[in-house]
This record gives structure tokens, C-alpha cells and sequence, in this order.
């Protein structure tokens, strides 16, 4: 690989210019050729930059303006909530400065916490990955520190609880900036902002230096035996449906898990060998699009009649009536089989159009160069192989047959073809899809795409047309394969909208058009592959022309899919690609294509330059009830930064001690200082203080009292309840212990109980009152004159006795069962 351009730039400044030129380098002197390794250099440093955000995602466009943070509205890593988030803590920080400290510090403080939101947010902040801790405190440049240090550094207290970082802001400037600085140049605040090369292609897909669209993968099943296809049910449950040409299909859920009982088990029926790239086996699959009300689902494999006849079978099945996660094995009704002469080209696709028709798409029946008959099977229309075959599956034909012919098939009328025959002169389609649309404008909706494996020269990909000649055997891809037929002016034939040579690869597996919601900009991309070479190709259509251009896709290099969970490799062998219910667009792949080769696994695409809004792509499952065991996903490929699961980041964390500017607070901070003179000022009206409360008493319900006063005991320990009573006016106590328990919580302050107490001690253990209290306690054991602590009855005089028998205590007891 080549070397990052911040070894050499580094390199280069040690060094004087020019010597590090040998006589093999002298050549580099040229000024042409320092144009040239500029360039160079430019591309590579754009295929290194790697927008990332403080929770290990890509960034995004916000969907809604920005009203804090208005430089990142566009692309970056903030969306309306966080924006509100970070604008609630600066005003927080900005109440806390006078109206001078605003005016010069106000615009430095808000560039540096909307950094945040900046698209290279996990830069700024140290922390692509999760091994290294997040700052508070976004890399600044030092000039910018300097200039932030000598007129705010009074406001680095509010900006991070780091006491390093606090002490050094105090003592030396330099020290503080070089501390907050970051290695790489490029990055720090504000040089990220001024860097080109990081700004001018961001949010679009990353490109190497030859325009290879760098994408990422992650893992999604493993162990399989040559999966052949996947597909979602379309029911809302979002569950999908992996099938191995062995015959099995398996149901793997939303949490990645894959259910122990296979969803159908047809291996006893379907014909297939361990022979190396066999194309005989379980082949389709496609859930009726009311499955979710009727249950039905069609599959198309092969099968061996009486040990000699080879035929290819489509049937319709349903789910079981008593677990929705397996098929019912005796419902099996058998639509159609065509009789194949060869094992090779048995063609395999099924799927539903948005018509609600079942199409059906057969190989040409085998060999090479499609040798049965005049002019091959492919152009004949009287023969169902090689062929795009269209059925009603929602009921029965009047000649018996278990399905019906739509009316609008394109030979109906044509007694030299079979009415099934919806487009033909096909070899081998091997993967076809339905586009689903742009999610918007819902352009190229119901379009039908599908890769046709090519003989000796070429592959190509089609869009199927209803009564279409795609040219086979007279063409192959863009060029005549026969001769005469190919110069027959009747031909008539739909050229493919992309075609591409053996040297690229031999074997094409048709995709998808991404349709999802996670990755913006694979939007409208017709993603495909080819078995052979195990190449990744997309297209990317011309809307004006109706032209398809070519875009290769690479796997991202390190840099590019640093994120956790993501993997830059595959299998080599593309078998299938796949949709999940969402539209995210998935590929199989396995090492070794043989049925009995527990080595495919199912891979899902990911864009590392840019994702979607934070929950626009979440949806609600439907509950799946799950009745056998569930094996847990166990990945095994190694990830780019060795980390299967995406961990989680909480948001940075509100450094601000007061919330409200200090003159609010200061007579409360002060009140320790000068809260013993009152309180004894306090202690001195005791008697005062006995006739409030008796009159307070006279005014209260008794129910309400009681009930009052047995919640408080709850909360005490019943040595610390019965301390200074005796037996007998326990219950008499009760009343004021409740009372003064409120005045101390400082609830019914209306109650004017202690008018010059603090309004909110929540504690009893308050630092300003032991001092207090213990002054008040010795008063009353010098009344008392016996000791409290060993004994739970208190002497007291008559006449305070039969004021506790009228719900009354003398307060400086009180006071001592409450805080002892």
C-alpha cells in the first residue's frame, strides 16, 4: 500500500529539500513530475479522509435546519435534538459570564462546542475507536488556543472536569495548548475546516485513486452450505429466509439469531451432487405477496424421476397452520416441471412481480451454445426453456392446470408459442430482482433486472420487457455468437444495458437496485457480482439518456471501514444477493462452492462516507413467536478494528457546577458561616415557640395528624422513635415529631415553625447544624438531668406531660430524636 502523505510531508521536513534525491530520483526534480505526484498525492489523501462521528457512525445530512450549530446543517454529526442539547449547555455556560466575558469569549466557546457536529467529530476528539477515552475538549490549533487562553481562559472550568487540564490553563498557556493540540495537523480546530481535501468530495462514496466506490461489509450468517438465496417473507415481521441448494431453509430473526428447526427440509427430494459447481439443486424461492393472510410460498428446485429423467419442479407450499416458522411438509402442490436435458443452465429464479404475477426464469436447458432444434430452445417460443415465463398462482385454467394465464401475456394469441412465455431468448439468468423505486419520487418501480450467464465472451444484465428478445443464441452480450441468426433481419433482439468481457469474469450473478434507507448514497445503484472472479460491480443510470455507466466497488481500505463491526474481505465465490425487508441489499458468498461446504456466508453492505439520520431507518418489527430454540450469530470473520458489536457512547457530560449565575446562590453557600449566631438566637425563644405550636395544635384535625405521624415513624428506627418517650404518651408524641419533620424537609414552610432555618435542608446530616444541635441537646439534659442514652423514658414535669398527651413535645426533643 502506499504510505500516507503525512509520513512523507513529515519526512520532507526534516530533510532540506532536495536531499533525499538519489541519482535513481533525480528525475523527480522535473517540475512536470512534481505536478504529477501532487495530484497523486491529493487523490490519496481524499481516499485517507475518514468522516466519522463521537458514536463510532458515518455522518449525516440533517433532516431538519439547525438553529444552534448552523455551519453543520448540511453533513455532519448533529441532528435537531443535539443541536438543542449543545445550545442548552452553552446558554448555561454563558448565564454564568457577565455581559463583557460574553461579548469577547461568546463566539470562541460556540465554534468549539459544535465541534461536536462536525463531520470529523471522532478526530477533534480523539476518538475513533472505543479504546480511547473521549475529551471534553475538541483538538485546537495552537495559534486559535492561544488566542482562546488569553481572552476566555476563565471558561475552561466550565468545559471540562479535567483537573490537568484546569491547572495547566491556570499556570502556562503553552503547556495547555499543547496539551489540547492533536498530532495530526490536518484535523485540529480550525485547519479542519480550511482542508480541502477533506471537504470537497465529503458525504459522497469514497473513491480510490482509480474511482473504485469503496464499500464496507459486515457479517451476518455464517456456516452455511453453498446459500444459494435470501429472502424476506414481506409480513412485517422482517425475518429472512436463507435457502442452501442442499435443500434446507433456515429462519434467521431481527437479532441476527437463526431458529434450530429449518423452516422447510425438502433434501430427500432435491437432485444434487458434491460435485464442484454443480447448478442442479434447491434453486427459488418467493413468498406469495398476501402470504401474511394466506400462508403460501413457491419454490423451484430439481429433481430425478425414476433414477433416469432429470425435470426442474415448481410448486406452491404453505406455512404451518400451528408454527409460523415452519413450512408445512404435506402441502406441497406441484405447478409446473419442465423436462431438462443437460445439468447445467437450469435457470432457478421465482419471484413476484408488483403485478402479483409469479415469474419464472429457466435455463436454456444446457450444454453449450444451446445445440436442441433449428434455432436452440431460447428462440423457440413453443419450448419453455430459456425463457421468462409469467403464471396467475390465484387460481386454475379451464385445461386444468393448477394456474391461470394473465390476459395481458404477450403470446396469448400466438398458437406457434406457449402462453406462459413472457420475454425469451435467455441462456442462463442466474439472479434477477424487482427495483422497488426511489423511496420518493418512486422512479424505476417494478423494473425487473436480472445478470444472463454468457457462453464464451461475455456476461451481461438485462432489464426484462414484456415480449422481449434478448438475443440469444443469435447474440452474446453485444456481439453476434450465430453467425446467420445474428444477420436475420426478424431478430429484433433487446441489447443489454451492460455487457463486460471474460477477462473481467465468467460467470454474472445478477443484484439489486439499493432501495434502503442506511446508506443514502448507494441510492439507485444496481449492485451485482460475478461467481467466478468474485468481483463487485455496480451501475449507475443516466436518467437523461436511459444509459448505464459503469462504477466498480472495492473493498475500503483499513482507514475506510475503521467502524466497529465492519469487515473489508469476502468469500470469493458471489452465489446470491439479496433484499431484506427494509431494502438493505445483502450478498452471498462461500470459499468452496460445493453442497455439503458449511463455508458461505451472508455479508450485508455499508456505506463508511455517509449514513441516514438518526431514526429515520427505525421501523417495529411484528412479534415472531418462536416455539424451538434459537442458536445464537457467532461471527468469524476478523473486523477492521476487531470489534463485532457496535458499543455505545453516551453524550458528553454537562460540565457545569452551578446552574444559575453565583449571585443566586451566595446566600446560600453562606449561610454556614453565619448560621450559628442565628441559631442561637433561635434556641434562646424557646418558650415562644411552645406557645406557636399549641396554638398551631388547636387548629389541626386529629385524624389528619395521626395518619400524618404513623407514615413518619416508617422512616425511623424504633430505638431513635422511642429515645425520649415513654410507654404511655408514645402515642401521644407522634403529632409533633411529624410536625417538625415537615418543617425540616422543608414542605409546609407556611407553617412559620422555624422562620429562621434554611428553606431546603433535605438532609438531617447538614454540615451547618451538628454544632447547633449539640449546643440544644445539652441544654435539655441539663433540664432533663438524666441520661438519654441508655434509657427510653424521659422526666419531665406535669405540665409538659399533659402537653404530650395534646399531641405536643417539647421541640428541644424533638429536635434531639430527629437528628441523633
Amino acid at each position: 500500500m502506499p504510505r500516507e502523505p503525512d509520513s512523507l510531508s513529515h519526512h520532507r521536513a526534516k530533510c532540506p529539500e532536495d536531499s533525499f534525491l538519489t541519482k535513481r530520483t533525480k528525475w523527480l526534480q522535473g517540475p512536470f513530475t512534481r505536478v504529477i505526484i501532487i495530484i497523486y498525492l491529493a487523490h490519496l489523501r481524499h481516499a485517507l479522509a475518514h468522516p466519522q462521528c463521537l458514536d463510532y457512525q458515518p455522518p449525516f445530512k440533517p433532516p431538519y435546519h439547525l438553529e444552534f450549530c448552523r455551519h453543520y446543517e448540511k453533513f455532519g454529526c448533529c441532528d435537531q435534538k443535539t443541536d438543542n442539547s449543545i445550545a442548552m449547555r452553552y446558554w448555561d455556560i454563558m448565564d454564568l459570564m457577565g455581559d463583557e466575558a460574553y461579548a469577547v469569549c461568546g463566539d470562541l466557546v460556540k465554534d468549539i462546542m459544535c465541534q461536536e457536529c462536525s463531520p470529523y467529530a471522532a478526530h477533534l476528539f480523539d476518538a475513533e475507536d472505543p479504546y480511547t477515552p473521549v475529551r471534553h475538549l475538541p483538538g485546537l490549533c495552537n495559534t486559535y488556543c492561544s488566542d482562546f487562553h488569553s481572552k476566555c481562559h476563565f471558561v475552561v472550568k466550565y468545559l471540562t472536569n479535567s483537573r490537568t487540564l484546569q491547572e495547566t490553563c491556570d499556570k502556562d498557556r503553552s503547556h495547555f495548548c499543547n496539551l489540547i493540540n492533536l498530532a495530526d495537523q490536518d484535523y485540529c480546530y480550525p485547519n479542519v475546516l480550511r482542508n480541502n481535501d477533506l471537504y470537497s468530495n465529503l458525504g459522497k462514496v469514497v473513491e480510490d485513486t482509480k474511482g473504485c466506490l469503496q464499500l464496507c461489509l459486515t457479517e451476518v450468517a455464517n456456516g452455511l452450505r453453498n446459500p444459494v438465496l435470501m429472502v424476506h417473507s414481506g409480513d412485517d415481521t422482517h425475518r429472512m429466509f436463507v435457502a442452501e441448494q442442499i435443500g434446507f431453509v433456515w429462519v434467521y430473526l431481527k437479532d441476527g439469531s437463526r431458529l434450530e428447526q429449518p423452516f422447510l427440509d425438502i433434501s430427500g427430494e432435491v437432485l444434487t451432487t458434491q460435485w464442484l459447481g454443480d447448478e442442479r439443486g434447491f434453486l427459488g424461492l418467493a413468498f406469495h405477496p398476501k402470504y401474511r393472510n394466506n400462508g403460501r410460498f413457491f419454490i423451484y428446485y430439481s429433481i430425478l424421476i425414476n433414477g433416469k429423467l432429470e425435470k426442474i419442479r415448481i410448486s406452491e407450499m404453505k406455512v404451518s397452520a400451528h408454527d409460523m416458522n415452519v413450512a408445512d411438509p404435506h402441502s406441497e402442490r406441484v405447478l409446473l416441471e419442465i423436462e431438462e436435458p443437460a445439468a447445467n443452465h437450469n435457470g432457478g429464479q421465482v419471484l413476484f412481480g408488483l403485478d402479483g404475477y409469479l415469474y419464472i426464469f429457466t435455463g436454456d436447458g444446457g450444454k453449450a451454445g444451446d445445440p436442441f432444434g433449428k434455432f436452440g430452445n431460447s428462440q423457440n417460443k413453443s419450448a419453455l426453456l430459456g425463457k421468462v415465463l409469467r403464471i396467475d398462482v390465484d387460481g386454475s385454467s379451464v385445461d386444468g392446470k393448477p394456474y391461470k394465464i394473465p390476459p395481458d401475456n404477450p403470446f396469448v394469441k400466438d398458437p406457434d408459442a406457449k402462453p406462459e412465455v413472457y420475454a425469451y431468448g435467455v441462456r442462463n439468468m442466474w439472479r434477477c430482482s424487482v427495483d422497488q423505486g426511489d423511496p420518493l419520487t418512486r422512479y424505476g418501480r417494478g423494473r425487473i433486472f436480472c445478470g444472463d450467464v454468457g457462453q464464451n465472451r461475455y456476461e451481461e444484465v438485462d432489464i426484462i420487457v414484456k415480449g422481449g428478445n434478448y438475443g440469444w443464441r443469435a447474440k452474446e452480450g453485444f456481439e453476434c455468437f450465430d453467425m446467420k441468426l445474428c444477420q436475420n433481419s426478424s431478430l429484433d433482439d433487446i441489447l443489454p444495458i451492460f455487457a463486460y468481457g471474460h477477462h473481467v469474469g465468467k460467470s454474472v450473478t445478477g443484484g439489486y437496485v439499493y432501495r434502503g434507507c442506511e446508506s443514502p448514497n448507494l441510492n439507485g445503484l444496481y449492485i451485482f457480482g460475478d461467481f467466478m472472479s468474485g468481483r463487485l460491480m455496480a451501475l449507475e443510470e443516466d436518467k437523461k439518456s436511459g444509459s448505464w455507466k459503469e462504477r466498480n466497488v472495492c473493498m475500503g481500505d483499513t482507514k475506510t471501514c475503521s467502524f466497529p463491526g465492519l469487515i473489508n474481505h469476502h468469500n470469493k465465490f458471489i452465489i446470491s444477493f439479496a433484499e431484506d425487508e427494509a431494502g438493505e441489499l445483502y450478498f452471498l458468498a462461500t470459499s468452496y462452492p460445493t453442497t455439503t461446504s458449511p463455508f458461505g456466508t451472508l455479508y450485508k453492505f455499508m456505506d463508511p462516507s455517509r449514513r441516514a439520520p438518526p431514526g429515520k431507518c427505525k421501523y417495529k418489527p411484528l412479534p415472531v413467536k418462536v416455539r424451538g430454540k434459537k442458536v445464537p450469530f457467532t461471527p468469524r470473520e476478523l473486523t477492521v478494528l476487531g470489534i463485532s458489536e457496535t458499543p455505545t457512547r453516551s453524550p458528553l457530560e454537562k460540565i457545569i457546577i452551578p446552574t444559575k449565575p453565583p449571585g443566586t446562590r451566595q446566600p446560600t453557600v453562606a449561610k454556614p458561616t453565619t448560621s450559628a449566631p442565628k441559631k442561637k438566637i433561635q434556641g434562646k425563644t424557646t418558650a415562644e415557640k411552645l406557645r406557636q405550636e399549641k396554638l398551631k395544635k388547636t387548629t389541626q384535625a386529629k385524624e389528619k395528624q395521626i395518619n400524618v405521624s404513623t407514615k413518619t415513624l416508617k422512616k425511623f428506627p424504633p430505638n431513635k422513635k422511642s429515645m425520649l418517650q415513654t410507654k404511655k404518651d408514645k402515642k401521644a408524641t407522634v403529632k409533633p415529631s411529624r410536625n417538625l419533620k415537615l418543617s425540616l424537609k422543608g414542605a409546609p414552610e407556611r407553617k412559620k415553625t422555624k422562620p429562621t432555618k434554611p428553606t431546603k435542608p433535605t438532609k438531617p446530616k447538614d454540615v451547618t447544624k451538628p454544632n447547633v444541635w449539640l449546643q440544644k441537646v445539652k441544654e435539655t439534659e441539663k433540664q432533663v438531668k438524666k441520661p438519654m442514652k441508655n434509657k427510653p423514658k424521659v422526666t419531665v414535669s406535669k405540665k409538659n406531660q399533659d402537653n404530650s398527651k395534646k399531641t405536643k413535645k417539647s421541640p428541644l426533643s424533638k429536635k434531639r430524636k430527629v437528628f441523633k
